[in-house]
């Protein structure tokens, strides 16, 4: 039975894949030019485009064959299309492009003329808007694009030009170098703090050798360095080292800072480097980690500071550093749900209950993890209607002759899931409530998922459960997670985390369907089940995907004995789930609010919070989200997890 209706939702889900089902002439064609731009291919291109011409996908035709020679194309051809155009994302996505062009040429009359009805402004156009105020003399540039000097990771083109002309006058010191400097190593991105260190004047460069030593060999960079800092560059390595260090070992770096050599920097210095033991401290759940705080004087911390303080606080249920580190933030983050809950639990810890549910009514309400919470907090029980509000047929049909929608629905058709999804989310900007959940019914009749239940997100009074929490494929996930002795309510709710039941989605990563499998899982979890001749591109097919999915959490679940566990193994693997245990009993939501990785931490609250409402509207009992979450036991001694799972 279950094999006869997966031949039919197959049948029913051949929008997903053309080239499965008999794609047409017309189709073909279509992907055919879209792999000819990709490639560069204009002599390709222009045989394959002319098909796409009185369909719906014809401004992409002549889109791509712009694209393709616009570093040279006439400003005649570029203003033509943008008016032929006008109030697209083609349109949109053209001129930003375009205009990058001009500012990679400096013609920044040019530059600026185009770039002002461009709402939508990367990093990369905001430098070089600074570079035409710089050309311009405007002497305010330097002090704002410190916002881009201290983003992560290399700098785009347009960046480094900026930054190449700031140089040029003097507007990047020797201070700025080395804080960038620090930036990048914080994160591990050694190349880019190379490339920003050539900045320096050339006397005030750092020994090369002794810099890579401090990225790989940080322990015996600070046991080797000379008495004396006689150049601010040795000085600066020495931070450097301590701060990979401290990535690596927080305890090696906290015995080096009380060392001979590094008790030399000054007050500052030290401050900043006691301020990463802490970090990284916390990050690993040490039980040191406040001690190493308490090390950092009166200087405020910045957000990852104290965000990681209250969470080394709650780890070691000390109520008072979680509401000390609340306080250090600025208002905004201490605004944040997370830190509004966790506050209001500290004070009810320190026996001010009345005070705590003043906290909690200021997020209660919401159907995010910690609205739920403090919802439960008040002695309430969270409720769901299926809808508050249901769009008309016509109102679904007006949805569908907008021409974004209907481009991205025939792009969705093609199996073209970026373009697509650029095409929808330009679309609804600017959509009211009514709007929005006709577009995201469009998008369930259509059987794209995640443009439903994204858009059906975005609505800010009027609500439809149904379209947000959606059952799809004929109730296969209750069948599998039956079958598997696992709760319907958290499976569902797993998956409209990874995919938003996407058939055909696929992560940067290379996992694939419903169920987001790495090909290396998938292939472990089939030969453990037995499922004969496996091919890793069954993958993506349904009814394999969530035999594997379902299989490979039972699996996880069996090991580690809790969802919470199983819930964060499934994103970042078993070993490091089970390693995030503490030595004693630990309350669900500590554990999950401690999960180092953020986006680990993320996905559980939006898994355990997506299985509470997925039990509600099932009609499930239990709808708790404490209980959900529960006491995660302690770690067993020797790790006692299954090491053979992946």
């Amino acid at each position: 039975m279950i094999l006869q209706r997966f031949r039919n939702i197959a049948l029913a889900l051949c929008i997903v894949a053309p080239a499965a089902f008999g794609a047409t002439s017309a189709d073909e064609a279509l992907l055919k030019a879209y792999a000819a731009f990709n490639a560069g291919d204009a002599i390709a291109l222009a045989r394959y485009a002319p098909a796409l011409e009185g369909g719906v996908l014809e401004p992409y035709g002549e889109y791509w064959t712009l694209e393709l020679r616009l570093e040279d194309a006439p400003d005649g051809d570029v203003q033509a299309f943008l008016a032929k155009h006008a109030g697209t994302y083609l349109a949109q996505a053209l001129r930003a492009d375009w205009v990058k062009q001009l500012g990679k040429r400096e013609q920044w009359t040019r530059f600026e003329r185009a770039l002002a009805p461009l709402a939508a402004r990367d990093l990369e156009l905001r430098c070089y808007g600074w570079a035409a105020r710089l050309a311009r003399g405007d002497k305010a540039v330097a002090a704002e694009a410190k916002a881009m000097w201290l983003v992560p990771g290399d700098l785009p083109e347009g960046c480094q030009l900026l930054a190449d002309k700031l140089a040029a006058r003097g507007a990047i010191h020797a201070s700025d170098v080395w804080q960038r400097a620090r930036t990048l190593f914080e994160r591990g991105q050694i190349t880019a703090a190379k490339s920003a260190l050539g900045y320096l004047p050339h006397a005030q460069a750092p020994d090369e050798l002794l810099l890579a030593q401090a990225a790989t060999q940080p322990q015996q960079v600070l046991a080797r360095l000379p008495r004396h800092f006689g150049r601010r560059a040795t000085r600066e390595v020495a931070v450097l080292a301590a701060v990979r260090l401290a990535a690596a070992d927080p305890r090696l770096a906290a015995e080096a800072l009380e060392g001979p050599v590094v008790r030399r920097l000054d007050a500052k210095d030290r401050a900043y480097l006691w301020g990463r033991v802490a970090l990284e401290g916390a990050r690993a759940h040490d039980d040191e980690a406040l001690a190493w705080y308490a090390k950092l004087g009166r200087a405020p911390p910045d957000y990852d500071l104290a965000s990681w303080k209250a969470r080394a606080g709650l780890r070691r249920g000390d109520w008072q550093a979680v509401r000390d580190a609340i306080d250090a933030m600025s208002g905004p983050d201490s605004r944040q749900p997370v830190w509004v809950y966790w506050y209001g639990r500290a004070l009810a810890a320190q026996g001010k209950p009345e005070s705590a549910r003043a906290y909690y009514q200021r997020i209660s309400g919401g159907t995010d993890f910690y609205g739920l919470l403090a919802t439960e907090e008040l002695g309430l029980t969270a409720t769901f209607p299926a809808s508050t509000y249901v769009p008309t047929d016509a109102q679904v049909a007006a949805a569908r002759s907008i021409p974004g929608l209907a481009r991205a629905l025939e792009l969705y058709r093609l199996g073209l899931r970026t373009e697509a999804t650029r095409e929808w989310v330009f679309a609804i900007r600017g959509m009211g409530d009514r709007e929005l959940l006709a577009a995201a019914e469009l998008a369930r009749r259509e059987s794209v998922y995640d443009r439903a239940i994204n858009t059906a997100n975005m609505t800010v009074r009027l609500h439809d459960y149904r379209v947000r929490y959606p059952v799809p494929f004929d109730g296969v996930f209750g069948d599998y997670a039956r079958t598997q002795g696992l709760d319907e309510a958290w499976v569902l709710g797993l998956v409209r985390q990874e995919s938003r039941f996407a058939v055909d989605a696929r992560s940067d990563a290379g996992a694939r369907g419903l169920m987001q499998l790495m090909p290396r899982t998938a292939r472990w979890v089939a030969r453990k089940i037995g499922l004969v001749q496996y091919e890793p591109r069954d993958v993506a097919e349904i009814e394999t995907n969530v035999t594997l999915g379902t299989g490979y959490l039972k699996m996880v679940l069996d090991d580690l004995g809790h969802e919470v566990l199983a819930s964060a193994a499934y994103n970042a693997g078993p070993r490091r789930a089970q390693r995030w245990r503490d030595a004693k009993p630990l309350e669900g939501a500590v554990y999950v609010e401690t999960i180092p990785f953020g986006e680990t931490r993320r996905y559980v609250k939006h898994v355990m919070a997506n299985a509470v409402i997925y039990a509600a509207l099932l009609g499930e009992l239990r709808s708790s989200l404490h209980a959900r979450l529960g006491v995660i036991p302690p770690a067993a001694p020797g790790g006692g997890q299954d090491d053979t799972l992946p």
